[in-house]
């Protein structure tokens, strides 16, 4: 029997979001005459929510006041600008069709702020997710399992019913905190190397090879 709910990860397993957010990043950055960083450097930043993500961008002597001026400013840009160049994953709009035809509730849990969201799921999913979670200030972020419990209350379901499914050691991480299997994706922002590293024991290099995973239980 397949699992009874999937969820997932947003950027670098659904959505392909990392041209958007080193343009957001390095907008922000160039505006307080600090360095830029590239499309590959980026990709190694993200992960842990956008807070976490300029902190580790900004020169380390920056101040806490021209930190928060430059994370604001990544902010306004990024409303603006998140879906210039997104683009979901080949096959993934597909197979969440695929699994919501088997019955399987699909969720999102990701750590980019919640206001950036519900844009990109009506632009791109629309109707095709049961619940989706961005980070609030009420809620902790992910590797923490406080998200995804809370996603899976709002569905219904049981984490022992559950897999997640995501493309860094973050959301290895946050799997095992929740008491719930892992699918590795090898399609996002992180190598297969690193994934296995940080622990994978399931990992899919196709949105098929996903789907088939979730579809068999055999994670």
């Amino acid at each position: 029997m397949p699992y009874k709910a999937a969820i997932f990860d947003l950027d670098g397993t659904l959505l392909n979001t990392i041209t958007d957010l080193t343009w957001a990043t390095n907008y922000a950055l160039k505006h307080y005459h600090m360095p830029t960083y590239t499309v590959e450097d980026v990709k190694h930043m993200v992960g842990n929510g956008v807070a976490k993500l300029i902190r580790d961008a900004v020169p380390a002597n920056t101040s806490e006041e021209l930190y928060q001026k430059v994370l604001a400013t990544f902010k306004e840009h990024y409303a603006d600008h998140s879906l210039d160049t997104t683009a979901p994953y080949p096959g993934v709009t597909e197979a969440v069709d695929q699994l919501r035809a088997a019955g399987v509730k699909c969720a999102v849990v990701s750590n980019k702020p919640d206001f950036a969201i519900a844009d990109l799921m009506n632009h791109f999913f629309p109707n095709k997710f049961d619940f989706a979670l961005g980070q609030r200030d009420n809620l902790k972020r992910k590797p923490d399992a406080e998200p995804v419990l809370f996603a899976l209350k709002q569905i219904g379901v049981s984490p022992n019913d559950a897999v997640y499914i995501g493309d860094s050691e973050v959301d290895i991480a946050t799997a095992r905190n929740s008491g719930m299997p892992c699918i590795s994706v090898t399609w996002g922002f992180r190598d297969k190397e690193v994934l296995l590293a940080a622990g994978a024991t399931a990992c899919a290099d196709t949105a098929d090879e996903m789907t088939a995973l979730i579809l068999g239980h055999e994670v």
